[in-house]
C-alpha cells in the first residue's frame, strides 16, 4: 500500500473517533434494516429463488455427467494450486513483486496495485481464473434449450459480478487506501450513505444514483415552460409555450413510459428534446402519469387506453381546434400507443395523423435480456406481491432493471458510495433514473402476462376495451426508433414487431447506444450517429447489412418527416384555451407527488 497511517496522537484520536462512529451507525443501520417489508425472494432480482431456479439446469446436467464436473474443477484446482506455489515461491526467493499477469483488462480493476501488489495481484488473478472455470463450465453444457442457457449465463454472470473483489473492503485497494489516508472518516462516510439509502427504500437497498440535492424540477430540469391544462386521476397534460409566431397546425403529443417520470424528456435546456420540438414550431402536449397508490390496483391496461391516452388525445384536439394529432410513444407507452391505435381503427376513429414509437417492443417473442425476469418464477412472485400492496413498489422494477447491468448500475455506484465514502455525482439523467413510479397491480400483472409472456397482441388476440386487436390493425403513417445496444428493447425485436404493422407508410431508424442515450441524442452534441434503410423489412439483420449509415443525432431527420405530416403554419397557439385554464406551470404536480402507500 502506498499510503501510510500517521501515528500521531491527533490522528489516533481521530481514527478512535470514526470507529466509535462506525458503531453507532451500525446500530442505526440495524433499526432501518428491522423495517424491511415482508420478503418475497421471487421479485428480489437477481435473489436466491431466480438463482436457484437458473442454476438448476447446472446441477441436473453435473448430475446426470459427473465425470464432466470433476474433470472442470480438477482444472481449476491445478491452475489454483499452481498459482499459489508461484507466489510462495516468489516469496521465498525474497522477491515482493506480482507473477506475470496475463488476466483481461477491466477497468474495475484499474488501481496500480492489482498490477504490482503481490496480494492484490494474486487475489485479482484468481478471480479471473474462477470466472474462466465458471464460463466453462456453462459452455459445456449440453441438452439445454436456448432460453433455458440465457437464464443460467445471466445469473451466472451475475453472481460471479457479484463476488468480484472490488466489491469487497478487505479485497479492494482503492477503498482501503481512502480508510488510511481520511483515518476511517471515508467508512464513517460511506456507511452514513449506506444507511440513508436502506432507510429511504423502508429497510431494502437501492443504491442511490445521483446527488439528490443537486436538481430542482422547474428549476434545473424539467423546466421547459409550459402548462397543465388538464387533468385526471391519471394523467397531467402539459401544453408547452411556444417558442416560434408560427406553429404546425396539426400539434404534436407525446407518451412518455409511466415507469418512470416524462422529464427524460426535459432534461437540461441542452439536451431536452421537449425544447428541441417547440424551438421547431410545434405545438406541444405531453402527459404526466400519476405516480399510484394502493387506490389504483384495480387500474389496468385498459385504463390507460381510456382515461389516458384516448383521453389525452381528445382533449389535445379540443384545445387546438384539430381534427387529427401526431403520437408519440416512449418504451411501454409506445406499446401501449400501438395498442391504443389498433382500437382507434376498430372503432373507425382516425384522430391519429401519425405516430412514432422509440424503443418500443410489441412481438415478445424475442424480448432480449429482460427475458431472463419474464418466466414463471419472476412473474407469480410479481403477482402475490401486486396483491397483497395494491400495486408495484418503484423498488422493484429499479432494482430489476438495474441488475441488468449491476457494474454500472449497482456494484460501482456502491462501492463510490459505501467504500470510498463518496457523495454520488450531480448527474441528471441518474437522477432520473432514480426517481421511479409505483405500477397498479392489475396494469402490472396484464402486462408481463398477455403482453410478454402470452405475446397476445402479435397474435392477434389481445383483449382491449371489448375488442381483440393485433400489430395488423396499425395502419397509420410510422416512424419508429430503436437503439442499437438497447438492452430492455432489443432493436431486432423492436424490428420484427413494426414489420408486422398494417401500415404503408413506414420509416425504422436504428441509433447508436442504449434505451436512452439513443433517444435522448441532441443534434448539438453531434456525439451517436443512427442507420437508415429504405427496403423492405424483411429479416433484421439484411436490413442493417444494407443499411446507411449517418453521423449525428436522429432528430433532424425525423422532423424532417414530421413536418410533411403537420399541415400548414397557423399563428403559435398560447396554452388552453377558456374551457382549459392553466392548472399549474409545468412540469406539473403528478411528477413530483409522493403517492401514499
Amino acid at each position: 500500500m502506498t499510503t501510510e497511517l500517521k501515528s500521531s496522537p491527533e490522528n489516533l484520536e481521530k481514527l478512535n473517533t470514526n470507529l466509535a462512529k462506525l458503531e453507532e451507525l451500525t446500530q442505526r443501520l440495524a433499526l432501518a434494516m428491522a423495517r424491511k417489508r415482508p420478503p418475497n425472494p421471487a421479485v428480489e432480482a437477481p435473489g436466491s429463488g431466480l438463482f436457484a431456479n437458473a442454476i438448476s439446469a447446472y446441477w441436473k446436467q453435473a448430475a446426470e455427467n459427473p465425470g464432466k464436473l470433476i474433470e472442470q474443477q480438477a482444472a481449476l484446482w491445478g491452475q489454483t494450486l499452481r498459482h499459489y506455489l508461484d507466489a510462495q515461491q516468489a516469496l521465498a526467493e525474497g522477491r515482493f513483486e506480482a507473477p506475470e499477469d496475463t488476466t483481461p483488462t477491466d477497468r474495475r480493476f484499474s488501481n496500480p496495485l492489482w498490477q504490482t501488489h503481490p496480494y492484490f495481484n494474486f487475489v485479482k488473478q484468481q478471480y479471473f481464473r474462477n470466472v474462466e472455470a465458471m464460463n466453462q463450465a456453462l459452455a459445456a453444457i449440453d441438452g439445454l434449450a436456448p432460453h433455458e442457457r440465457q437464464r443460467v449465463e445471466h445469473f451466472a454472470r451475475q453472481l460471479m459480478d457479484l463476488v468480484a473483489p472490488t466489491n469487497f473492503l478487505a479485497t479492494n485497494p482503492d477503498a482501503l487506501e481512502r480508510a488510511v489516508a481520511t483515518e476511517g472518516e471515508s467508512l464513517v462516510r460511506g456507511l452514513e450513505n449506506l444507511v440513508a439509502d436502506i432507510e429511504e427504500n423502508r429497510g431494502d437497498l437501492l443504491v442511490r444514483l445521483a446527488d439528490p440535492d443537486a436538481f430542482t424540477l422547474g428549476d434545473n430540469i424539467g423546466a421547459t415552460p409550459g402548462s397543465v391544462v388538464y387533468r385526471n386521476r391519471l394523467i397531467e397534460l402539459i401544453q408547452y409555450s411556444p417558442t416560434t409566431k408560427q406553429v404546425h397546425e396539426t400539434p404534436l403529443i407525446i407518451f412518455p413510459p409511466w415507469i418512470n417520470k416524462f422529464y427524460i424528456l426535459d432534461l437540461k435546456p441542452a439536451n431536452s428534446l421537449i425544447k428541441w420540438i417547440v424551438d421547431q414550431g410545434y405545438t406541444l402536449f405531453v402527459v404526466s402519469w400519476r405516480n399510484p397508490d394502493r387506490s389504483f390496483a384495480d387500474v389496468g391496461l385498459d385504463t390507460y387506453v381510456e382515461e389516458g391516452f384516448l383521453t389525452a388525445i381528445n382533449e389535445v384536439k379540443a384545445i387546438t381546434g384539430e381534427n387529427k394529432v401526431n403520437a408519440v410513444g416512449y418504451c411501454i407507452a409506445g406499446t401501449t400507443l400501438s395498442l391504443t391505435l389498433a382500437l382507434m381503427k376498430k372503432r373507425g376513429d382516425k384522430s391519429a395523423k401519425s405516430a412514432t414509437f422509440f424503443t418500443t417492443l410489441t412481438d415478445f417473442s424475442d424480448p432480449g435480456e429482460v427475458s431472463v425476469f419474464l418466466d414463471d418464477d419472476f412473474v407469480d412472485g410479481i403477482e402475490a406481491q401486486v396483491e397483497r400492496d395494491g400495486y408495484l413498489d418503484k423498488f422493484f422494477m429499479a432494482r430489476t432493471f438495474s441488475f441488468l447491468r449491476s457494474n454500472d448500475l449497482v456494484f460501482a455506484p456502491a462501492i463510490r458510495n459505501y467504500m470510498l465514502g463518496e457523495k454520488p455525482p450531480a448527474f441528471d439523467l441518474l437522477y432520473w433514473n432514480g426517481d421511479g413510479t409505483n405500477l397498479p397491480a392489475r396494469m402490472a400483472v396484464e402486462y408481463l402476462r398477455w403482453i410478454c409472456q402470452g405475446n397476445r397482441f402479435a397474435a392477434g388476440k389481445m383483449p382491449l376495451c371489448g375488442e381483440k386487436v393485433g400489430l395488423s390493425d396499425i395502419k397509420v403513417p410510422l416512424y419508429a426508433v430503436a437503439c442499437e445496444t438497447d438492452h430492455i428493447a432489443p432493436w431486432k425485436g423492436s424490428f420484427n414487431g413494426v414489420r408486422q404493422f398494417g401500415s404503408r407508410d413506414k420509416t425504422f431508424v436504428v441509433s447508436q447506444s442504449g434505451h436512452i442515450a439513443g433517444i435522448v441524442n441532441p443534434p448539438n452534441k453531434n456525439k451517436y450517429g443512427h442507420y437508415t434503410n429504405t427496403a423492405e423489412m424483411d429479416h433484421a439483420d439484411e436490413w442493417m447489412a444494407s443499411a446507411t449509415f449517418h453521423a449525428g443525432s436522429w432528430w433532424p431527420a425525423w422532423e424532417a418527416w414530421l413536418k410533411p405530416r403537420s399541415g400548414k403554419m397557423v399563428p403559435a397557439r398560447k396554452p388552453g384555451d377558456s374551457d382549459h385554464p392553466e392548472l399549474a406551470p409545468a412540469p406539473g404536480t403528478y411528477v413530483t407527488e409522493i403517492p401514499t402507500v
